[in-house]
């Protein structure tokens, strides 16, 4: 495993870090055992950075649960804040800031989210949305400051809902934050124009995720490919006829496999992780055997800087899957 610097945290993790949105449950049933076993088999191999969620149905208590069993150094921890709204109000559309998250509940949350991990403090909070409106109201900035000062949380960053990944940038310059979450993977490399290098520049650490693009960049779409209806990929890729989605992985098959990468997965990962600017890039390894593949790319050959620019200017193909989700 390679490690990096976390910005003005200074925190050494791992370049690839857990996702535990898997340990909700929205990418298939796994027992509770076999969850607790991914995220110690995962420590196991050498990664420190584990990201989940308020939002996460169950998944800070299970994160809470394999750390209580876990021996070794203690982890990285990043949370975020779950909004009030319902659903996805505010993802798609802003909404005010005293509507996701009115005064107090910063706070609640927090303690929430302390007690289900088992921490004393968390090592990075974020917000789980975040726009650039929200900038006008300094109430929010303060709870987190205090949640700060009080030693609950050590940084504070936010995540991005969608791929509008500019809206982050002043809020990236003003000093404020510790890290940027975004969407950042070979079919939106949008990051790379420019919030990559405002974080770089101004020592804000760099969060990507979806690298995989919800597990389509590892090639395991078929015309049959059915889903539970509970798991998060059904509306996810249903919004376009498959067979365009299974062309554009084919092609990067065709090009870059095996000559660049011994699978597609790991093609995904090399290309995010080429960027010095890019911190650490999160991946759902909920099971052990993702988390063997994902963490061997890691550790190969980087892509050649002219295959890497190859596929940002060839193959990028920006769309907003999550519209699904948000407007229909």
């Amino acid at each position: 495993m390679k490690y990096n610097a976390f910005g003005k945290l200074g925190d050494s993790v791992s370049r690839l870090g857990f996702g535990a949105m898997g340990l909700q449950g929205v990418f298939g049933h796994h027992s509770e055992k076999d969850l607790v076993r991914s995220v110690l088999h995962s420590l196991e191999r050498g990664v420190n950075f584990i990201d989940t969620a308020r939002n996460y149905g169950e998944s800070e208590r299970i994160l809470g649960l394999a750390l209580r069993e876990w021996k070794g150094e203690r982890p990285f921890i990043a949370t975020k804040i779950q909004s009030k709204g319902p659903g996805n109000i505010g993802w798609g559309i802003p909404i005010p800031v005293k509507t996701a998250f009115p005064q107090g509940w910063l706070r609640e949350s927090t303690e929430l989210s302390l007690r289900l991990l088992g921490v004393e403090t968390i090592d990075l909070m974020q917000l789980h949305q975040y726009w650039p409106q929200w900038d006008r109201v300094d109430y929010w900035m303060d709870e987190l400051l205090q949640l700060k000062q009080e030693g609950k949380i050590r940084g504070i960053g936010i995540s991005l809902p969608d791929q509008r990944h500019d809206v982050a940038l002043t809020l990236v310059q003003s000093g404020k934050i510790d890290s940027v979450q975004t969407v950042f993977n070979i079919f939106d490399p949008q990051p790379l124009d420019c919030l990559i290098p405002f974080c770089q520049e101004n020592n804000v650490a760099l969060i990507a995720r979806c690298i995989l693009d919800e597990g389509g960049l590892t090639g395991f779409l078929k015309e049959d490919t059915r889903f539970e209806e509970e798991d998060f990929r059904k509306t996810y890729f249903e919004n376009l006829p498959r067979h365009l989605y299974m062309e554009r992985v084919n092609r990067l098959r065709e090009a870059f496999i095996p000559q660049y990468a011994h699978s597609l997965a790991e093609l995904a990962i090399k290309f995010v992780l080429h960027h010095p600017g890019v911190t650490t890039a999160i991946s759902s390894m909920h099971v052990p055997q993702y988390a063997d593949e994902n963490i061997a790319a890691v550790d190969r050959e980087p892509l050649p800087d002219d295959v890497f620019e190859n596929i940002r200017r060839h193959h990028r193909w920006v769309r907003n899957f999550y519209e699904t989700k948000y407007f229909i």
